[in-house]
């Protein structure tokens, strides 16, 4: 019997002392804690973080998923790195990964062997940050990632139900990364290695650091906003929305001004963000050596679902212009699209093919909308006067150079490299983008959507109407659903051509800011019209820096400060998602019971009709 060959720890970032050794070396310069488990590839930000430092030629260390609870071993394994320590809570806010939209626990965490939950601690970041400026007073702990980058600010915390202050207060960290971050990160360490101290770095793109409110340093390069003070924004709704509509407007602009907000006798200050990487940055990174594999630590322990998800998957480009009421994405990786070249995605397509598990299908080839590959405006210099927070909605920017014959080009391409069998699209696409003004899909988006679904579905396509109510979708920010009907028709009529019996998924949320319950009666007999027995549906759970979120917070559109209707309850959320699902007997005799309460028998005839 042939045994399984030892990996060569040395092509993994060390997460052990015997590792360092391995490496050549016994002291850190940086040491990074992060809340997920330890997955070298470029879809895992730990990883894509440790490989920047690493190239940069500095010592590296992770520690994936200390224990906190315990001796706190884990914390001291490294001793003190000679730059600083770096903290994240992974891939995802951890109270987002810890609890569902009605607050209850969940049973698994993606980012963990097996699925396995409590790995991590709740409010990761400010957890383990105070244990290490315990153990370490002296030395600097720089804090980034969604966790960090999300709550910089005054937020609201939908678990404790109240105003939290920047996580730079609570946490006692001494610089925060926001946003993607690794051209800041590069400067940090050269700067750091030279002997500039963390409190000098407060000019440097993309930070955000507590200062005295009576010595924030200058910065040549751009205004100030001073936005009402934390102590303001729990006296006042009306401010914390204030406040909200300054952060959003000036994170939408290419450049722009510097946020300070007051709390105690400090300010948070949030330097401007750093130019968006261009296609060779972005090339440079998917380049470093990573082994797109999970440590070998983990070989004896059941898969990592979110490994498992991407492992044969490729991004192909990061940032959304679609401003999504209650999405984070454009507020952490920004509004502007940056795609990789055509040459660095077929690289990696060819590794793929070459790994051991490789049956012959690229499960994506996407981002966060699978269709906005290489789209940015036509001429920049009006992107840089431009703060809308859409480039889509209310109606696409006349200066949007929005083509998707770069996709089809990058799919064929793709095809034909030897051992991919299929390609399919796993990240969703944005049906609105394929129409003109007048609501008829222009040849370019045709050509597109015509190629996806007849060679790149795999048996069902995600697509994220939201909700049928225009009164809901405005409050969204997402089109009218009347294109959604016409993105059907279209669907259905391209597989009858090709002879395949494939599904569209439609994604859709209830309780988002704007929606009530006789929107949500709506929108099931619009699902039941349609033939729909949902799957794919959430209640919407406010997350840190959303508009929606601070909507759900105040009950005001921040832009205008009047009302907007919100289920804020318990019960009122529960009665909005029970709408989702008519078809089943329980829940329709319950809906039936609520709209007699309600005098609608109107609306129980066209359910049960």
């Amino acid at each position: 019997m042939q045994s399984t060959p030892k990996p060569d720890y040395t092509k993994w970032l060390p997460t052990t002392i015997k590792e360092t050794r391995l490496q050549g070396w016994e002291e850190a310069d940086v040491v990074l804690f992060s809340g997920d488990a330890y997955v070298d590839h470029p879809a895992f930000g730990a990883a894509v973080i440790g490989r920047i430092i690493e190239h940069e030629g500095f010592k590296i260390a992770i520690v994936p998923q200390p224990n906190w609870q315990d001796d706190l071993r884990d914390f001291k394994k490294f001793g003190r790195p000679n730059l600083f320590f770096a903290v994240t809570a992974g891939s995802m806010d951890s109270m987002v990964n810890h609890y569902t939209a009605a607050k209850r626990r969940r049973s698994d965490d993606a980012y963990t062997p097996g699925g396995k939950a409590g790995f991590r601690p709740d409010y990761t970041v400010t957890t383990y940050t105070q244990i290490l400026k315990k153990l370490y007073p002296e030395t600097p702990v720089i804090i980034g990632g969604i966790e960090a980058s999300m709550r910089r600010l005054t937020h609201y915390d939908y678990w404790s139900d109240k105003l939290k202050p920047s996580i730079l207060h609570e946490s006692g960290a001494d610089l925060l990364v926001y946003g993607m971050g690794e051209q800041t990160i590069r400067a940090i360490c050269r700067l750091m290695y030279k002997g500039v101290p963390t409190e000098n770095l407060a000019t440097l793109p993309q930070v955000a650091t507590l200062q005295n409110i009576n010595a924030i340093p200058a910065h040549k390069k751009t205004e100030d906003i001073w936005l009402h003070s934390h102590e303001t924004c729990v006296n006042s709704k009306k401010a914390f929305a204030a406040n909200f509509a300054q952060i959003e407007t000036e994170s939408n602009k290419i450049e722009s001004k510097r946020l300070i907000q007051p709390i105690e006798d400090k300010a948070v200050v949030v330097s401007p963000p750093d130019a968006p990487v261009d296609e060779k940055q972005m090339d440079a990174i998917w380049a470093l050596p990573f082994t797109r594999l999970p440590h070998p630590k983990y070989h004896k322990k059941p898969p990592i679902p979110a490994y498992e998800m991407i492992r044969h998957s490729v991004n192909s480009h990061r940032g959304c212009f679609g401003g999504c009421s209650f999405c984070a994405i454009s507020a952490h990786q920004g509004k502007q699209v940056v795609s990789r070249s055509p040459n660095s995605i077929l690289t990696e397509v060819k590794q793929i093919t070459n790994m051991p598990d490789f049956k012959g299908h690229i499960s994506d080839i996407g981002g966060p909308s699978a269709n906005m590959y290489k789209m940015q405006g036509k001429d920049l210099a009006i992107c840089k006067k431009c703060k809308r927070p859409s480039c889509i909605y209310p109606q696409v920017c006349k200066n949007l150079k929005m083509e998707h014959q770069p996709m089809v080009d990058l799919y064929r391409q793709a095809q034909q490299i030897p051992g991919v069998k299929k390609i399919t699209i796993g990240s969703g696409i944005r049906y609105d983008m394929l129409y003109d003004k007048k609501g008829e899909m222009t040849r370019d988006g045709k050509r597109y959507a015509s190629q996806v679904i007849k060679n790149h579905v795999s048996g069902r396509l995600k697509v994220a109407p939201e909700h049928s109510q225009p009164s809901v979708l405005k409050w969204m920010r997402k089109p009218n659903f009347g294109q959604f009907r016409k993105f059907q028709k279209f669907f259905a009529e391209e597989n009858r051509k090709a002879g395949l019996k494939q599904q569209l998924i439609p994604y859709f949320i209830s309780s988002h800011p704007g929606c009530d319950w006789q929107d949500m009666a709506e929108l099931a007999i619009e699902s039941k019209k349609q033939h729909f027995h949902l799957e794919q549906v959430q209640d919407f759970t406010p997350t840190p820096m959303t508009l929606a979120t601070v909507m759900f917070y105040t009950g005001l559109d921040p832009y205008t400060m009047k009302p907007v209707k919100v289920a804020r309850n318990m019960k009122d959320k529960k009665l909005q998602r029970s709408f989702f699902f008519w078809h089943k007997p329980n829940e329709r005799k319950q809906i039936s019971h609520f709209l007699k309460q309600q005098k609608r028998p109107d609306l129980i005839k066209k359910l049960n009709g």
